[in-house]
């Protein structure tokens, strides 16, 4: 397992693979992608919810892997309709989920990938009570399980209000935290992983010029602006800006 380089220079490329600008040495890109060559690739899966090209397959083969609501219909993240949250709060459906998601892990250090983010820890935080912590870090330490055995190292996503939990519990290696400058969250992040910890922010967000964001001491070495629609470079409305 190679640990993500400290000190590099990041991108987050969700939105479409692109060539990286001159001096980027991280690149985050979708389990369905290539590694940047020449990176220290990070595969993005969703860990806690269906991406919406697979609502199908999970509703079809794995339909008590979904969280419901009482009248039985699967639970959508408010902010991502199109996404559905996965039932962490049972066993059973934990189990069915790392067999589930093992195949991308897999495919992630197939292609070779570095490392892994599982996105949306954070979600019972969007199920109305139905889901809890403990359910989400008893998740998220068997998918980090899997990434180590695969040779990846495992990001924490987000969800500063796991603390040192989220390194001491489920084993995460690193944090991607987006928008931690804008929401003053930064160190509840490098107070656990140090400078491991790559942030993002977003143009139409930041509230401040970028020379400020750069220039504050309490931000993540690792710290870049992007587009809220991360979209390839050379499109309209492309943006990236480092530290």
């Amino acid at each position: 397992m190679t640990a993500l380089p400290t000190g590099a220079v990041p991108d987050y490329q969700l939105g479409g693979a692109y060539r990286p600008a001159s001096g980027v040495t991280v690149v985050e890109r979708d389990s369905t992608a290539h590694p940047a060559p020449g990176t220290y690739g990070i595969c993005y899966v969703n860990g806690f919810q269906t991406q919406p090209e697979d609502a199908s397959s999970w509703k079809r083969d794995h339909p008590d892997a979904l969280l419901r609501d009482d009248d039985g219909d699967p639970v959508s993240d408010p902010g991502w309709p199109d996404e559905m949250l996965l039932d962490t709060a049972s066993a059973s459906a934990r189990s069915t989920i790392v067999a589930v998601l093992s195949k991308s892990v897999a495919r992630c250090a197939d292609r070779g990938f570095a490392a892994v983010e599982f996105d949306n820890l954070d979600s019972w935080t969007r199920s109305h009570g139905a889901l809890t912590r403990s359910g989400n870090l008893a998740l998220a330490s068997a998918l980090v399980e899997v990434a180590h055995e695969h040779g990846l190292a495992a990001a924490q996503k987000n969800t500063p209000q796991l603390g040192a939990a989220g390194k001491r519990d489920a084993g995460f290696d690193f944090a991607v935290a987006e928008e931690c400058v804008t929401y003053d969250e930064c160190r509840a992040y490098t107070d656990v992983y140090g400078a491991q910890v790559i942030d993002v922010e977003y143009s139409d967000d930041v509230g401040r010029p970028w020379s400020d964001v750069c220039g504050m001491r309490s931000r993540p070495a690792m710290t870049i602006l992007r587009d809220r629609e991360l979209v390839a470079r050379g499109q309209s409305g492309y943006v990236f800006e480092h530290c």
